[in-house]
This record gives C-alpha cells, sequence and structure tokens, in this order.
C-alpha cells in the first residue's frame, strides 16, 4: 500500500550514519508519528544537471503499513517525504 502525497515535504530523520553522515533512514516522523523503517525496497541517487545537487532516495516500507519514498537533499541537508 502506498500514501499518496502531492508535493514534498521536509520531515525529521533518525538515520543511520555510517562512513557517512545520514547514510539510511531508520525512523522518520509523520504527523507527530514516530515510524520505524522495518524494509528498504530500493535506493538511488539523483544529480540535477544544472545545479549538480544530490538526493538519495529510499523506497521503504514502514511500521504504519504504507510504503513511503523518502530522499536526502544534500545541498540543504535535509530529509523530504515525496509522492
Amino acid at each position: 500500500m502506498t500514501r499518496s502525497v502531492h508535493e514534498d515535504r521536509e520531515i525529521e530523520v533518525i538515520a543511520y550514519s555510517g562512513y557517512k553522515a545520514e547514510e539510511s533512514p531508520r525512523f522518520f516522523f509523520l504527523d507527530h508519528e514516530k515510524i520505524e523503517v522495518l524494509r528498504i525496497l530500493r535506493m538511488w541517487v539523483e544529480e540535477g544537471i544544472e545545479d549538480r545537487r544530490r538526493k538519495r532516495f529510499f523506497r521503504v516500507r514502514a511500521s504504519d503499513g504504507y510504503n513511503h519514498t523518502l530522499y536526502y537533499d544534500e545541498g540543504v541537508r535535509s530529509w523530504f517525504l515525496t509522492g
């Protein structure tokens, strides 16, 4: 099941930090609810052609019963939920 979101929304994420900061999401907060990432289904990186800004995307299965797409924008150092 996928929850529909119409625009990117900045969210708070608790992430695993290995050899680099904010390596992969472990928990995130949505509408004041702490949601656990049960499994990462897919990961990919996109880079802007003009601004060369990197975004690391994660398609995840979460404890709320939905699949979500989160991404970390390296340019602004923030996490977002996208639909």
